[in-house]
Parts: C-alpha cells; structure tokens; sequence
C-alpha cells in the first residue's frame, strides 16, 4: 500500500467566501489486530477555525478499521462534537454469509463494503495509471450507497500551500437504486509520488462546495 503507519497529512478547507472553514487532519495510528483481522486503523479529525468557528462550533473525528488485504471495512466509527452536540456511534460491518466476530450489534453489508474514510485509502490504493474505473459499496453507517470513481485527467498541475504537484484527477459520483444522486459529487487530484498523496479534494454539497488543500507534505 501506498499510505504506511505514522503517516499525518494535514488540510485547510474553504467553503462559501471563507478562505479557511476548517482544518482536517488525516492519520494512518496503527495497523492492529481487530477481531481476528488484520486491519488498517484510519482516522479523520476536523475542526472548524475562526470566523466560522463563532458560527459552527464543530469538533468531529471518524475511524475507519480497513481490511489490511481487501480493503472492505470491518469496523467504522464516528464521534460527533457540532454546536455542543455530542454523538459517537460504532458501526461493525459483518458480510452477507458470514458470522459476526464481535460482541453486539453488526450491520450486514455487501462483500467489499467500505466506509467513507476507508474509501478515500482504497482510492490511493490503486494504480491509476493502468485503471481508468473502479467501483464499490459505501455505507455511512446510515445508508447505503455505490461509489463510482473514474480518472477524468491525468498530469494535472495544481498548486497548494504544501507545494506544487502533477496529479490525477478522479471523479467520484454517488448513486442510489443504480440512479445517481442529485445535488452531490466529489473529486480527488492524487499526486504522482509514491504515496499517492490526495492533494485536492473537492465535494459539491447541497449546502455548497468544499475544497481541502494539503497544506502539510506527508510526515
């Protein structure tokens, strides 16, 4: 794989006319044994920042443990801090056919589920040089989707805080009961190094687009 344990990638977003909304942080902590499966343990933190912060004080963090083989999700979980709200919730993703290897509540899935935290790393995952198309199922944990990601163009230069990079952009769309969802689309520009570093992500939202630059170089 291309992302490694230790891995800290660091993300200033801009949404409507705010330059920085927010900051969000992606870590690779650990691979470990969950349940008798080799995992990869991903996490996402996000904190909204001045001025934006007087109006949305958010504070949110999801972890994602990730086949260490196939990539599908065993375990995925969400601990919500918006406006004095707390929410945590832990979703355990067990395959159609197969029993449940941890205590509590399991939601069945597809084979090759993923989680959407979980789905950002398959993408790195692959070599986009040599594959223009790939899809999976995404559960959030509330609902359920199909994920299409397709390379859209390749040798891309974009410019971000972190640097300047050559980048492939891939184009993720959304769709439900084999229709696409209206109102949401996302795209990731994954630099050409080794690392496959996402270095533009954008997400168009019924609530407006979201734009993540890298601001800090993979440590």
């Amino acid at each position: 794989m291309p992302f490694r344990v230790g891995e800290r990638l660091e993300y200033q977003i801009s949404w409507a006319s705010f330059a920085t909304a927010a900051t969000v942080e992606l870590t690779v902590p650990e691979r470990r044994n969950l349940y008798a499966w080799s995992t990869w343990h991903f996490r996402a933190s996000a904190h909204t920042v001045n001025p934006v912060r007087r109006l949305f004080s958010i504070d949110d963090e999801f972890d994602s443990y990730t086949d260490a083989t196939t990539l599908d999700t065993r375990q995925y979980e969400m601990y919500l801090n918006e406006m004095g709200r707390k929410v945590d919730q832990v979703w355990r993703f067990v395959p159609e056919g197969q029993s449940p290897r941890a205590p509590g509540p399991a939601v069945i899935v597809m084979p090759g589920t993923r989680d959407p935290l979980g789905t950002l790393y398959s993408l790195r995952s692959v070599d986009w040089q040599r594959t223009t198309q790939i899809s999976a199922p995404v559960d959030d944990g509330n609902q359920l989707y199909q994920m299409r990601a397709i390379r859209e163009a390749a040798g891309e230069s974009v410019e971000v805080p972190a640097g300047k990079f050559s980048t492939t952009r891939i184009g993720v769309h959304v769709y439900q009961h084999n229709t696409e969802v209206s109102g949401i689309s996302f795209a990731v520009w994954i630099a050409g190094d080794r690392a496959r570093t996402p270095v533009v992500m954008r997400a168009d939202l019924p609530f407006g687009t979201l734009r993540l630059e890298l601001t800090s170089a993979p440590q």
